[in-house]
């Protein structure tokens, strides 16, 4: 005979594992401990080190993206550490170097012309107008709008920095002709003009 109702479904009911003393230690336990633990675990992982930048998936075979990342976080590295003799930051020089080529830019074009957010851009502003490094003027037209140029101190600044930026150039560009420097130039402007 069948058993219907409740205790029909009571007792087709699998019991359930009484959970392990120790699973608790385990949910809590530091994920690289677990990490060191699989590696002690597998001598063969606790070997594999990622090569250095240059080699394997770092190197030439490599995704494009990943490599101009790399290219570009070794750049900004290096230049972070020139311009810091000098009180500057990267960011600030970007934003001199476009006011000096493009003058009357507002907050929100330097923005875009700098690639960085609004809000980063406006500190910078902020602490390079306070340091006298530029000046604001209202536009012309939209008197709400402000526009940035560089004053006479912050043209000597940008000139300090650039001497740092040319000698890391100069080792970007060693042991490269003139031509293969135009064909890189052509194609990085290539991929920000196209994606």
């Amino acid at each position: 005979m069948r058993k219907i109702g409740a205790a029909a479904n009571a007792g087709s009911r699998r019991p359930q594992k009484a959970p392990a003393k120790n699973s608790r230690k385990r949910a809590t336990q530091n994920p690289s401990a677990r990490r060191r633990k699989n590696s002690a675990e597998s001598p063969a992982l606790a070997m594999i080190r990622p090569p250095p930048p240059g080699q394997g998936k770092r190197g030439e075979q490599g995704y494009l993206a990943y490599l101009l990342r790399q290219a570009q976080a070794a750049t900004r590295l290096a230049m972070e550490r020139a311009l810091a003799d000098l009180g500057a930051t990267p960011p600030q020089f970007v934003v001199l170097t476009m006011l000096r080529a493009y003058p009357g830019l507002s907050g929100a074009d330097l923005a875009r012309v700098a690639m960085l957010t609004p809000q980063t851009t406006g500190v910078i502003i902020r602490n390079l107008e306070r340091d006298g490094a530029i000046r604001k003027t209202p536009h012309p037209v939209h008197g709400r709008v402000l526009q940035w140029t560089v004053t006479r101190r912050g043209a000597a600044l940008l000139d300090k920095c650039r001497r740092h930026a040319q000698a890391i150039e100069r080792r970007l560009t060693a042991g490269l002709s003139a031509n293969a420097q135009r064909t890189i130039r052509r194609w990085l402007a290539q991929i920000a003009a196209d994606l």
